[in-house]
């Protein structure tokens, strides 16, 4: 709970930092905080699930859904086992979210399968540090097991620093093909647009019930300048909060932010939690 909301971080890279390249080591200091960072990690460079666990209760979090990436050209190799030692810790808070590349994995309909095997309460793709568009008929078998089973489909939607991305992959209009082809399919835009594309997220997500922004790496400053051209008070309501972590000073500090904005409590109730748990059908204990 925070500030007496149950809190949702929908969003969180929890790595393990010898499978990961340079580039992704100087983001997660660059943007986020390092005293936080050096008592999290032990010696061989992974987190220390306890010390976890009582970071995310420090700050409110209720649940967290933390995130693998296999994009060993971009940021490295996040697999999904190195996760498990954490969300084992305490599953009631920790969740894990299922990632799939198809360059790496075939079939990919088996790997997402296994990867939900594993506890997995979703599937997030990564187009731009994959290198593959979305609607790469290749990932088809993925969304249907992902319909399927009743999870969401989680798109990186933003723009990309890292050596090696392509941005190109990152814009949300492929997605249309998915959505119109999977029709009980729901999608979560993760990043929510960012760089080029808020006004197209924002559009999908007013315009379709199937579709949610999600906030992570959007600085809550700007966010009413990023979606000036769409009714703030309709498109908070399709808000779902996620931080990036570790790519953020702090999860509190970025949620009491995102909070602020919003037109009235009820709806700050639902981006803080109210909407992860309906689409990702997940409960706080609260």
């Amino acid at each position: 709970m925070l500030d007496g909301l149950p809190l949702i971080d929908v969003h969180l890279h929890a790595a393990r930092l010898p499978t990961l390249k340079q580039a992704w080591r100087e983001w997660a200091h660059g943007f986020g905080d390092a005293s936080v960072l050096g008592p999290l990690y032990d010696a061989d460079g992974a987190i220390m699930p306890a010390a976890f666990d009582r970071y995310l209760a420090e700050e409110g979090v209720d649940v967290a859904l933390l995130l693998a990436e296999y994009s060993p050209k971009v940021t490295g190799m996040q697999a999904i086992e190195d996760l498990l030692p954490l969300s084992r810790f305490n599953p009631d808070r920790i969740k894990i979210v299922a990632n799939v590349n198809p360059h790496l994995h075939y079939p990919v309909d088996e790997e997402v399968r296994r990867q939900l095997g594993l506890g997995a309460v979703a599937l997030k793709i990564h187009p731009v540090h994959a290198g593959f568009a979305a609607n790469d008929r290749a990932m088809y078998p993925a969304y249907e097991c992902v319909q399927a089973a009743g999870i969401p489909l989680v798109v990186h939607c933003g723009t990309s620093t890292f050596p090696g991305s392509s941005n190109k992959f990152a814009v949300p209009v492929l997605l249309d093909d998915v959505l119109r082809d999977f029709r009980a399919l729901t999608v979560v835009l993760a990043h929510g647009g960012r760089g080029w594309w808020y006004d197209a997220a924002a559009f999908m997500a007013l315009s379709n019930e199937r579709v949610w922004i999600e906030l992570s790496g959007l600085p809550p400053s700007r966010l009413r300048e990023y979606y000036a051209r769409h009714n703030w008070a309709r498109l908070t309501r399709r808000m779902i909060f996620g931080t990036d972590w570790p790519g953020v000073p702090g999860i509190a500090a970025n949620a009491r932010a995102v909070a602020a904005l919003c037109p009235d409590q009820d709806t700050a109730a639902l981006v803080l939690a109210g909407n992860a748990m309906r689409v990702y059908h997940l409960k706080t204990g609260s």
